[in-house]
């Protein structure tokens, strides 16, 4: 069975933008760009390795498609992730990319959410980044896995996960890990509706 999968890079305040580079996306004067970079090591690559290597096509938005276009084309035939990710089918969602340079890469229509839901009948559909095109994703409870990368930073400003329009949601997490350099590494897959209690010595949970 088919699922749509979110891979975040994140701070512990939440923030997705700009983990790779400090020009990677400046949007609203954000000056913290490759904040992940000094996190990364053998074990974390090795981890993103084997994470690429599961899916079966990826979805973009066009930020991100426009960052991974411009870089991943340029991977040695050898690098494990840059070459599974150009052989593999790529969906972007965008009303203003006209043509797709990167090879295996075709527009979703306007249908965004009639199209996502066909596409995940052929297997893992992987979003990396994407973080606006994200609170789409998550407002029409299309993501059935969450994929994030929790790194020790703490920003202050710039773009967040869950920004507007995500909804109530419970998540369970059905696998985790932490690398010697603090980077957590959480899967969260979809459980139902939000539930809801109360704390306090009369009802037991104190």
């Amino acid at each position: 069975m088919g699922k749509l999968v979110v891979m975040a890079f994140m701070t512990l305040d939440g923030v997705v933008q700009g983990p790779g580079g400090a020009d990677e996306d400046r949007q609203d004067g954000f000056g913290h760009g490759g904040w992940a970079v000094p996190h990364f090591d053998e074990p974390l690559l090795a981890h993103m390795e084997r994470f690429v290597q599961r899916a079966d096509g990826l979805v973009l938005g066009r930020r991100t498609y426009d960052i991974f276009a411009a870089t991943w084309p340029l991977a040695a035939d050898d690098d494990p992730i840059g070459a599974r990710l150009n052989r593999m089918p790529k969906y972007v969602a965008s009303r203003t990319l006209g043509h797709l340079e990167w090879e295996n890469s075709r527009l979703i229509g306007d249908d965004v959410v009639n199209e996502l839901t066909a596409l995940k009948g052929t297997g893992e559909l992987q979003v990396h980044g994407s973080g606006g095109f994200v609170q789409t994703l998550l407002r029409h409870r299309l993501v059935d896995e969450l994929h994030l990368l929790t790194f020790p930073v703490v920003l202050g400003s710039g773009k967040r996960l869950f920004g507007g329009g995500t909804v109530p949601d419970r998540w369970r997490v059905a696998d985790s890990t932490v690398t010697a350099n603090g980077v957590s590494a959480v899967t969260y897959v979809r459980a139902g509706d939000v539930e809801y209690g109360a704390m306090g010595p009369e009802t037991g949970n104190w």
